[in-house]
């Protein structure tokens, strides 16, 4: 079975190829809907969280914007928040693989926004990076509920630069250019490994 993960900056259209990508009958694990799931009501991190950050526990659910406002600006706070969350994202990432092997697909993919900055390449076959101009990009994000430009500045400087993740990327998708292209151009890759 081919790994392929996908991976691109915020407001680059990360969200709109796996959907792609799942419609076209890939198998799709998304990192961030792991993390949302291990943090609502039942989530197993809750206890964890809330044991690290108390006060972060709302009705069973962590409270997102009260979690965040505590992590995100203190590098060490988020590095602790990290080291509870990510190993646990990891056991669901080899539970999708494993069953995916045992179904016998060909082709999955690892959708993972911070794949550089965790070192998620390593566990990949090949790596799709979707890019999109900055002024794109910056009016995708900026319509985002609560967000601003300030927001949107944080969570960059925390993203390896773009420029840097299509150097390294074994394929980059132009999301720019509309829906129609970008799936065309995500065809032509899945044609590669099936």
């Amino acid at each position: 079975m081919i790994v392929l993960g996908l991976t691109g900056s915020i407001g680059m259209g990360k969200s709109t190829a796996a959907s792609a990508l799942r419609q076209m009958g890939v198998p799709v694990h998304d990192a961030d809907a792991s993390v949302h799931c291990l943090m609502n009501h039942g989530g197993a991190a809750v206890g964890f969280i809330e044991a690290a950050f108390p006060g972060t526990a709302l009705n069973g659910a962590i409270d997102r914007n009260e979690l965040g406002r505590r992590v995100y600006a203190d590098p060490a706070e988020l590095k602790r928040l990290e080291a509870i969350l990510h190993p646990m994202v990891r056991v669901q990432e080899q539970i999708f693989l494993k069953t995916c092997r045992r179904k016998r697909v060909p082709v999955a993919v690892l959708d993972i926004p911070l794949l550089y900055e965790t070192g998620g390449e390593k566990r990949c076959d090949a790596i799709i990076v979707v890019t999109a101009p900055k002024f794109l990009q910056d009016q995708r994000v900026l319509k985002r509920p609560g967000m601003s430009r300030q927001r949107l500045e944080e969570i960059l400087s925390k993203q390896m630069p773009d420029a840097e993740k299509r150097k390294r990327a074994d394929f980059v998708v132009q999301t720019g250019l509309g829906k129609r292209a970008s799936r065309i151009a995500l065809a032509r890759i899945l044609k590669r490994f099936r």
